[in-house]
């Protein structure tokens, strides 16, 4: 379950988390989500090796940043703007203040470096040591956004794939930061054809063996050979379902059928079914069907 923190109060002196992925299993990312103080004076960045995306999705600040000693760099960012910064960078020293009288926010996404190697390495073939991203600022990205908010959204209200969504999601991050914010062009190398018949079988019959397990993109992937972002895909393109939203499916099947044809309680009904719980099976039931588990057993 994603970690809720208690509301802002009218005036902070440090960000307050209020949103975490932190409980949520994910897997190649992290995410949290912060109510931002008006103004701030003499923060330093920590060090880490994984890269961080950050979102404004309230508010506007001007911002200035500088290594130690070094000049000052200065821009203001509004709401829907982004921040990239690689791993591996030192440290330097941050400044804001808020622009608007509306309270800022910012959505923080890290992105682990193992993943981001291992992406490049299976998806152009060189080494990833020669490949860095570069930094950016106060700039704009729809599908890097469109991720985060989906990310969000998936923290606020938890389905029983969250786990494969989130990594779905961070395999199309890395592969999008590769392709438009490293300091070489370098090309993806793309399957020359789809999915067979036979593999998606051998993937759906892997998923209905395994439905009430923790399923990864990973090993989802190797039944059909390929590596997890090609894998997502081509399996898009050949049942016209993502990964989460087909395993989703099978779930709610699996439901479905146990409800009309067994006595189970719901809340083994809900095990059986890969749900991490009865809450979770009754909110992703009715958002499939408009109506509760308990409702669909008395009516058949």
């Amino acid at each position: 379950m994603p970690v809720k923190i208690r509301k802002p109060e009218n005036r902070l002196t440090a960000p307050l988390l209020f949103l975490s992925s932190e409980q949520s299993g994910w897997e190649g990312l992290s995410l949290h989500a912060f109510h931002e103080p008006v103004e701030r004076e003499d923060w330093i960045t920590p060090t880490t090796s994984d890269t961080s995306l950050v979102l404004f999705t309230r508010g506007a600040m001007h911002m200035g940043y500088r290594s130690f000693n070094g000049p000052w760099k200065e821009f203001n960012i509004h709401q829907g703007d982004l921040l990239l910064r690689p791993g591996g960078r030192t440290p330097y020293e941050v400044r804001w203040r808020g622009l608007s009288s509306e309270p800022a926010q910012t959505l923080h996404l890290h992105l682990d470096k193992d993943l981001l190697v291992r992406t490049a390495a299976e998806l152009t073939g060189s080494d990833p040591s020669r490949l860095s991203l570069v930094e950016r600022s106060a700039f704009q990205d729809p599908l890097l956004t469109q991720i985060s908010l989906a990310l969000w959204h998936e923290l606020e209200q938890p389905s029983s794939s969250g786990k494969l969504y989130a990594q779905t999601a961070a395999q199309m991050l890395a592969v999008h930061l590769l392709r438009h914010y490293t300091s070489a062009e370098k090309a993806i190398r793309e399957p020359l054809q789809g999915l067979t018949r036979r593999q998606v079988q051998r993937v759906t019959d892997f998923v209905l063996a395994h439905l009430n397990q923790d399923l990864s993109l990973e090993a989802l992937a190797q039944q059909a050979g390929f590596s997890p972002y090609h894998f997502a895909r081509l399996f898009r393109q050949a049942t016209g379902e993502s990964p989460h939203q087909f395993v989703l499916r099978q779930r709610i099947e699996r439901a479905q059928h146990l409800l009309k044809e067994t006595d189970m309680p719901l809340a083994h009904v809900a095990l059986e079914s890969g749900f991490a719980n009865q809450s979770h099976l009754t909110r992703a039931f009715k958002r499939y069907h408009g109506l509760t588990p308990r409702a669909y057993r008395l009516d058949y």
